[in-house]
């Protein structure tokens, strides 16, 4: 990614923040908040179609017709990894497909961490034994 391009996607961060913490005055009415809103959405597409080729950006597409916090979050890991500068080039399908798997893994170990496990003790009383205190 060129300098020339991150340095304009850590403008319009700072222009964020500042919007933010005008907004957070109270000086900002409900129209303010959409307009900012909308900018914010419209840096996302361009940041997206920047990093991501055609394919993955149809991919990401469709993943969000499918599960809206999914794709939201790949998106965020992909424009963190953009401002970082750890993307080189422009993200292929085969690449987010890989993400997209390392998220996933990560979600069943955090699922997996939380799960309870009942061991039943061995030698314990069953049916049969009910028979030998009728006796």
């Amino acid at each position: 990614m060129a300098d020339a391009e991150l340095e304009e996607i850590r403008r319009a961060r700072l222009a964020q923040l500042q919007q933010q913490a005008s907004s957070r005055e109270g000086n900002g009415g409900s129209s303010n908040q959409e307009e900012q809103r909308k900018q914010l959405q419209e840096r996302r597409i361009a940041i997206l179609n920047q990093i991501l080729e055609p394919a993955a950006a149809d991919r990401l597409g469709r993943i969000r017709l499918v599960n809206e916090s999914r794709a939201a979050d790949i998106e965020n890991r992909l424009i963190m990894l953009a401002q970082t500068g750890q993307l080189r080039q422009k993200v292929t399908e085969e690449q987010l497909k890989e993400l997209l798997n390392a998220v996933a893994e990560n979600n069943r170990k955090e699922e997996e961490s939380h799960k309870i496990v009942i061991n039943r003790r061995k030698g314990g009383w069953d049916d049969d034994d009910d028979d030998l205190l009728n006796l």
